[in-house]
Order: C-alpha cells, then sequence, then structure tokens
C-alpha cells in the first residue's frame, strides 16, 4: 500500500515522501496515529503543492539570512576593555556583549546563534561564526581595544 509521510520516520523516510507499506502497518499504526496518508491522486496533488509553498519560504528565508550575514560581513565591530599586561583582558567579551553591540547596530541575532567556542580574554581581532536560518554561516569580525 502506497502512503505519503506526513512527518520523518526515521526508518521509512522524511516528511512528504511517498512510500510503500504493507497494508496492516498503514491501516493500523501509521494513519490512525496521523503519520502518513493514502496516497491517493489528491494527497499526492496537495504535497506537492505544500512542498512548492516550503519551498518558496525556504528560498526567502535564505535570501534574508544571505542578507543578513553580508551586513555583519561588512560591520566593523569594536569592543573597548581595560586589559592588562601581556594585552590579557579584566574580564572577558562573551556572546551576550555580541549581541548587545550587534542589536545596538540594528540586527536582532540571538546570542546562542553566535558560536564562540569560549569567551574572548585578549585584545585582538577575532573572527566568530555566527549560525543563521536556513543553514547560513555568517562571519562577524570582533576587533577587542584597550580603553
Amino acid at each position: 500500500m502506497k502512503v505519503i509521510l506526513k512527518e520523518d520516520i526515521e526508518t521509512l523516510g522524511r516528511a512528504g515522501d511517498l512510500v510503500n507499506v504493507k497494508p496492516g502497518y498503514a491501516r493500523n499504526y501509521l494513519v490512525p496515529r496521523a503519520k502518513a496518508v493514502e496516497a491517493s491522486a489528491e494527497n499526492i496533488r496537495l504535497v506537492e503543492h505544500e512542498r512548492g509553498v516550503a519551498r518558496e519560504r525556504m528560498q526567502k528565508i535564505r535570501r534574508e539570512a544571505e542578507d543578513v550575514a553580508r551586513r555583519i560581513a561588512e560591520m566593523p565591530m569594536v569592543i573597548r576593555q581595560a586589559a592588562g599586561e601581556e594585552d590579557k583582558l579584566f574580564g572577558a567579551v562573551t556572546t551576550q556583549d555580541i549581541a548587545r553591540l550587534l542589536s545596538e547596530s540594528g540586527i536582532e541575532i540571538d546570542r546562542r546563534k553566535i558560536m564562540l567556542e569560549e569567551p574572548i580574554k585578549r585584545l585582538g581581532q577575532f573572527e566568530i561564526p555566527v549560525k543563521l536560518p536556513a543553514d547560513v554561516i555568517g562571519r562577524l569580525v570582533v576587533t577587542v581595544e584597550r580603553t
């Protein structure tokens, strides 16, 4: 029996896939739990339409994320911190500090999306990856200077 999956099932496939399963499995498990629908011509057309809408939505999200990635790559980010000998900072620059600076520049990014392995504790220039929607990775260059 052919069914269209409504959600990802590890052993069968991804949502929207047309798969062939045993009739009992479809009748007793997949369909009653709303994990799949029977593959009729109307259901296939509906799934194709939903795929097209989802594809367009993802393209729009990707374009917006690429625009944000371009903006943060071009933006000079300078953080001034007090530092001691050997260019070590008193304190550290964290993702929260970077997110606040971005927000002051008009770009709202959740601090958890800034992929800083550990807080910055030295003066210098650092390239920090930022995870954006649609698997877009932006590169943010942060310069930490002495006050």
